[in-house]
């Protein structure tokens, strides 16, 4: 690797697929753009930023699994010492998903890790994936950037406050109960929340994940017998709610207070 130009950044771009990264196929849009050919779609980070380029995979992000999230930690644990920030390109459907993941793998990072995407191919004419990616390689290269966050449209989002509300529009992510981290617009970060001071512990790796963990949604009318398949097949159960859905919940015959079903020793979180 080439030594870094002064004052420049060094910054990891990991490549993983995504409609950032498609080209129209006979079978649609299929992500076939490699990670230095969308390096080169944003030449003028050169202007703040020394980018490597890297392809860990190139898929679809609805194919996303567990060992997909671990390898790109363990990537990124690889290369940490090498690099002063990291920019994961990723598809928009499971990249709140991934956000989220890498949050937990990846704690106390003071260097940022960046996960982006686009919801129209970068070599488009009209597209949000050059900005996107571009904000990106800004926020990765910030001295008071730090931890796992989304960069979309202009807006950073904490890894774990992020979802895909919108599947049209650029403005495709909202942060979930929590404030944007920072705005970018023109090149310019707006920070809401400054806060890397307050980083105190080592930056730590996880290696395990299990993968036996399900979400269940109530809805009323649900039959209740559903926990006993999932709890068959699954090591813990994360029970999504709303107090319109307490009716459907209780005669489940969850206990709450204990957060164990009545069928066993099954874990079983509320979550709203």
């Amino acid at each position: 690797m080439k030594p870094p130009k002064k004052n420049l950044k060094r910054i990891l771009m990991i490549a993983t697929g995504g409609t950032i990264a498609s080209k129209r196929s006979e079978d649609g849009l299929k992500p076939l753009i490699t990670s230095e050919e969308l390096l080169g779609y944003v030449p003028d980070v050169k202007e703040f930023c020394e980018v490597t380029a890297m392809q860990v995979i190139n898929i679809d992000s609805t194919n996303i699994q567990p060992k997909h999230w671990l390898l790109i930690s363990s990537t990124i644990e690889k290369y940490y010492d090498q690099f002063d920030g990291f920019v994961v390109c990723h598809g928009t459907d499971t990249m709140a998903y991934t956000a989220s993941a890498l949050s937990y793998l990846i704690q106390n990072s003071p260097k940022p890790i960046v996960i982006t995407g686009a919801q129209k191919p970068i070599d488009l004419e009209i597209t949000d994936a050059k900005t996107n990616l571009s904000d990106s390689f800004l926020f990765a290269s910030c001295d008071k950037a730090h931890g796992v966050n989304i960069v979309f449209d202009g807006k950073v989002i904490a890894g774990t406050r992020g979802k895909k509300e919108r599947t049209k529009s650029y403005n495709a992510f909202s942060s979930i109960n929590f404030p944007y981290i920072a705005t970018i617009q023109d090149n310019h970060i707006i920070f809401y929340l400054d806060d890397k001071d307050r980083l105190t512990e080592e930056v730590t790796f996880y290696h395990k994940l299990d993968s036996k963990v399900t979400l269940l949604k109530l809805i009323p009318s649900m039959n209740g017998g559903i926990l006993d398949y999932l709890f068959k097949h699954y090591d813990a159960v994360i029970i999504g709610h709303s107090q319109l859905v307490w009716a459907v919940f209780l005669p489940m015959k969850m206990t709450v207070s204990t957060g164990r079903s009545s069928a066993g020793s099954m874990p079983a979180s509320l979550s709203s």
